[in-house]
């Protein structure tokens, strides 16, 4: 009886030898699996070296929504002073504003590296000094001093994207891809670091939070500085480059209405954080209003994720009316839910709706404020988009605060929808952006 084959040996993928009568041999390999193409996200991190630095700026970013929460926390636990706390954060988006374009203005000439590493321990050992004064009750005037200093920290987003732009030059479709995906990674980190903060001190010590914030960003900007060969040339480096670097990019054309529409932006996301708040704390769920904020950002990291995948053959100057306009009209979700019920979770639910608009307009928003940087300071210029959307959440939470205070928490949500309707107001009275590019 002839023995038959074992299952190991009877692989689909063995060759079948025939041996015709001319003794050729034909090869037959059998059916093959065939291999699905990558996604645009998985040729995106195909390339070498971009996991490397994504993850590190990851770390180095997540902090970045740590800080200003565990200050809040810090200082108003130890000095029972919200209004200190408060002032003292808003302090130190004021310093940023003033230093965080030059700091983008050295990265760009000298190189990340070299610039971002001192910056970062600058800032680091401002928020330690924050940490030892509050922790030794020092008088009130160090602490906005010592917050004032963090105000060096560098534009890791901003370093990042300026990383995709110079590996993907002249591939349009893959940096629409690259910058989605670092809008939903700013959501994400906007979403989880104030989540951990306020764990952190709580769970521990009051001064845990912006420790642990500490450790981060030192050990991601040092990660990230460390990856050389996806860090693009220094401007200054090249005579071509530093020429094109005259130009600042706040003169380049189309780029002031785009930063005035980055501002109310900014309004938009400071006054729902304090509004949400003020909400909470009414109902006597203060506790949840960290998760309610992070159902929102996680709309948008999900909606900016999916938006990276949608190939779109008009200009972005086209779509960029119709995404603030949808960011509007969504907006009047959360005016609607606690006007006609006061839910939490009824609210929660609309603003994990109305966060689905939000990457999708940033991200269009920063596809044409790097269209319009000129070359060579790249970093410089979405960090003046990022010092409006500062500028505009420190306004968006002092009129949020005052409408909460003097009015009610369900009036505040008037603050973002209003704040949104300029923004589509400016978008609409953008007559020179289309020719500029």
């Amino acid at each position: 009886m002839p023995q038959q084959p074992s299952p190991r040996h009877s692989d689909a993928r063995a060759p079948l030898l025939t041996v015709t009568a001319d003794t050729l041999i034909a090869v037959d390999f059998g059916p093959r699996t065939r291999r699905r193409p990558p996604g645009p996200y998985g040729r995106l991190f195909a390339l070498p070296g971009t996991r490397a630095f994504t993850l590190a700026n990851l770390i180095a970013r997540l902090p970045m929504g740590m800080f200003s929460v565990s200050a809040v926390v810090m200082i108003a636990g130890t000095r029972g002073s919200y209004a200190l706390a408060g002032a003292v954060t808003a302090t130190g988006l004021a310093a940023t504003a003033l230093l965080a374009p030059w700091i983008a203005r050295l990265v760009d000439r000298r190189g990340q590296a070299r610039v971002a590493v001192p910056a970062t321990l600058c800032a680091a050992l401002g928020s330690l000094a924050l940490l030892l004064c509050v922790r030794y009750d020092a008088p009130a005037w160090t602490l906005f001093a010592a917050y004032a200093a963090t105000a060096t920290t560098p534009n890791t987003g901003g370093m990042s994207r300026a990383r995709w732009a110079h590996l993907l030059k002249g591939d349009p479709d893959s940096l629409h891809t690259a910058n989605s995906f670092e809008q939903a990674a700013d959501e994400l980190c906007f979403m989880l670091g104030p989540v951990l903060a306020a764990f952190l001190c709580g769970a521990f010590f009051p001064e845990a939070g912006t420790l642990v914030a500490v450790v981060l960003l030192v050990t991601g900007v040092l990660a990230f500085a460390a990856q050389r060969s996806t860090e693009p040339p220094p401007s200054g480096r090249t005579v071509a480059r530093a020429t094109a670097a005259s130009t600042s990019p706040f003169r380049s054309p189309g780029m002031r209405p785009l930063l005035a529409v980055c501002l109310a932006l900014g309004a938009v996301f400071g006054s729902t954080e304090v509004v949400t708040i003020a909400f909470a704390d009414a109902h006597g769920q203060r506790t949840a209003a960290g998760v309610v904020l992070a159902l929102q950002a996680a709309g948008s990291c999900a909606a900016g994720l999916l938006y990276g995948r949608l190939r779109f053959a008009g200009p972005a100057e086209d779509r960029y009316p119709w995404c603030v306009a949808a960011m509007t009209a969504l907006l009047t979700l959360p005016l609607l839910a606690t006007s006609l019920t006061g839910s939490l979770p009824l609210l929660s639910a609309a603003l994990l709706i109305a966060g689905m608009a939000t990457a999708p307009t940033m991200i269009t928003n920063m596809t044409l404020v790097q269209r319009r940087t000129p070359d060579g300071r790249l970093n410089e210029g979405m960090t003046l988009a990022v010092t409006a959307l500062l500028g505009g959440i420190a306004c968006g939470s002092a009129a949020g605060g005052w409408v909460v205070e003097h009015l009610a928490p369900t009036a505040g949500y008037g603050v973002p929808v209003t704040a949104a309707a300029l923004a589509l107001l400016v978008t609409l009275a953008m007559p020179g952006t289309r020719k500029a590019t």
